[in-house]
């Protein structure tokens, strides 16, 4: 097994939330400056474009927000809308398989979690490691809290 990544430590898609927010910005300087040089425009109209331009830099926002951040105690997954806190020992797999749009995790409840902070789209080898990284973690951290719990 490789060395774990040293505590806290942050996963999430840097080049995706790169473009995202560069993409945000762009967006809302264009339609910005669109309404400035219309000349028919009231004072009603200009603002109504930069409106839809501030909520489209804001969608693109909440999209660039998420991660995953691993501490000692256990992991946070930010997606685009949602935060959940995690014990390393909720944790019982971390999937990324080939064609997933990102990682997921099964928890010990049942269910599965999506984690958006770790996605191949752009970066697909950084977004492999990055899983490798936090499933090495989750072994690591999992086994121990649960033998804790046990013993």
């Amino acid at each position: 097994m490789s060395e774990l990544p040293a505590l806290p430590v942050t996963f999430r898609p840097g080049r995706t939330r790169a473009v995202l927010l560069t993409a945000g910005v762009a967006i809302f300087v264009v339609i910005t400056a669109v309404a400035l040089l219309l000349e028919k425009l009231g004072p009603g109209e200009r603002l109504s474009f930069v409106l839809t331009g501030a909520l489209m830099f804001g969608v693109l926002a909440m999209l660039a927000r998420v991660k995953v951040v691993a501490d000692e105690s256990g992991v946070t997954v930010v997606n685009i809308a949602t935060r959940r806190r995690l014990d390393w020992a909720e944790i019982l797999q971390v999937n990324l398989r080939p064609g997933d749009p990102w990682v997921f995790l099964n928890l010990s409840d049942g269910t599965s979690l999506p984690v958006l902070g770790i996605q191949p789209g752009i970066a697909k080898q950084h977004a492999i490691a990055d899983a490798r990284a936090l499933r090495a973690l989750a072994e690591a951290h999992g086994i121990k809290e649960r033998e804790d719990r046990e013993g």
